[in-house]
């Protein structure tokens, strides 16, 4: 009976015209944050003027293209986006847009937004979507594939995957810092310039409100949104949420992409505008076990992936393992110093790292309180002292670190040799320290 009942849900016909409104307005958004690549120099300074990198575990193969490379690649991410939106050779398009941001993507750590992830996950999901039936340049080459009408299955894929951002979002700010109001508390401390509602940005029960809204609208928008009677509410309430972070924090394209994307959730035909309304009497589709164990598998690792930090010992928002992949969001602040030795073990001598001679100013920002990158630089370095012959070194580094306004403690042991640690996906990292 659930079966039944999930199979009518999954496959019940529904008005193509919000996968035309995404397909759309996912393209154009991408091919916005393309030209800021373009026009703020990024893709020089994040992909050719480094001369270290933080690949993923299991990517070390990965390395930016060659001469200009970086920048033809981003040239066509920008074309394969203008596609995407018109709907021209969208399957072809799609398919290579998600390898190629992927790539970019899992080039380096350094890069690591939640957005971006979000992108790679949405562009996949994509692949499988047939947002191409109307409204685009394939139904006008081809009209064999013109279609008002898809299955549910495709629309609720994307709504959902976005659900579960924002609840994750919210699941992750339960925790006792952020029950204390803390990082909040101090950002908005210095943005009292906010127009309006700045003056009161030190008073405890703005700060209250702002920790706990966010907290309460991440849990609770996605069945709000669901939900018909809420929905416009919710609309207008992260929409809100979105703008006033998107004044408040530096996080890109994001509020902007999270605002255009939520509107999938208001009803199959609202967009119809694009498409022209469905006359005719139509019929639920054929159910597919292959989309039902599909769909059943990439949700329940959706679903497992951000509670993976419970693995591991020690605060996540210190430890850093398991907080990427799942949508801790604007959670810490940290102030970290660190400092690296090289050890020459035949001459019992230790020389102090000038890390600014091989990591560029954003890297070292983003390093610093990553232990994960940490050890990745330290095998760097050994390896560069290997190369001017140095044939028995070790690494250390003392990596003092503040975490929502505590005072700095040692993050990992000072005495452990960093470049010949492994550091493992799923074991408790020991020379990481716990939080005092």
């Amino acid at each position: 009976m659930l079966q039944e009942k999930l199979n009518r849900f999954l496959f019940k016909s529904e008005h193509i015209s919000v996968l035309v409104y995404f397909r759309i307005i996912f393209g154009l958004i991408m091919l916005w944050e393309v030209s800021r690549y373009f026009k703020k120099g990024w893709i020089e300074r994040y992909f050719i003027d480094p001369v270290c990198y933080f690949p993923y575990e299991g990517f070390y193969w990965l390395a930016p293209w060659p001469g200009q490379g970086m920048i033809i690649h981003f040239y066509v991410l920008g074309i394969l986006a203008i596609f995407i939106s018109i709907g021209f050779l969208y399957r072809s398009s799609i398919v290579l847009f998600f390898i190629a941001f992927s790539y970019i993507f899992l080039l380096d750590k350094t890069n690591y937004l939640n957005h971006f992830y979000l992108i790679c996950l949405l562009s996949f999901i994509m692949i499988f979507l047939p947002a191409n039936k109307a409204a685009s340049v394939d139904a006008r080459l081809f009209p064999a594939i013109k279609s008002l009408r898809v299955p549910a299955w495709t629309i609720w894929w994307l709504r959902l995957q976005l659900g579960l951002v924002y609840f994750y979002g919210g699941i992750a700010k339960l925790n006792s810092d952020w029950l204390r109001c803390e990082p909040m508390r101090m950002w908005l401390s210095r943005r009292t310039d906010f127009p309006v509602i700045g003056k009161w940005f030190t008073e405890e029960w703005m700060v209250h409100l702002f920790s706990y809204g966010g907290l309460f609208l991440d849990l609770l928008v996605a069945p709000l949104l669901i939900w018909r009677k809420t929905r416009f509410y919710a609309l207008g309430a992260i929409t809100s949420f979105h703008l006033l972070n998107a004044r408040l924090f530096d996080i890109g394209i994001f509020p902007w992409f999270m605002i255009g994307a939520t509107l999938i959730f208001l009803p199959s035909d609202f967009f119809s505008f694009l498409t022209g309304k469905s006359k005719k009497k139509v019929q639920d589709f054929k159910t597919s076990k292959w989309v039902c164990w599909g769909l059943g598998v990439y949700f329940l690792i959706q679903i497992l992936i951000p509670f993976r930090h419970l693995l591991f010992k020690g605060n996540v928002n210190w430890t850093e393992e398991g907080h990427r992949f799942s949508w801790h969001m604007k959670l810490r602040s940290k102030s970290t110093d660190i400092t690296y030795y090289l050890h020459d073990l035949r001459k019992n001598e230790k020389y102090l790292v000038e890390q600014e001679s091989f990591l560029t100013p954003r890297q070292l920002e983003k390093m610093e309180d990553k232990p994960d990158m940490i050890i990745r630089f330290a095998r760097y370095i050994a390896e560069e002292a290997n190369k001017q012959g140095l044939d028995s070194v070790s690494v250390t580094a003392v990596v003092m670190s503040s975490l929502n306004g505590r005072p700095k403690s040692l993050l990992i042991d000072s005495t452990a040799d960093l470049s010949r640690i492994e550091y493992g996906l799923f074991e408790t990292a020991d020379w990481i320290l716990p939080l005092e």
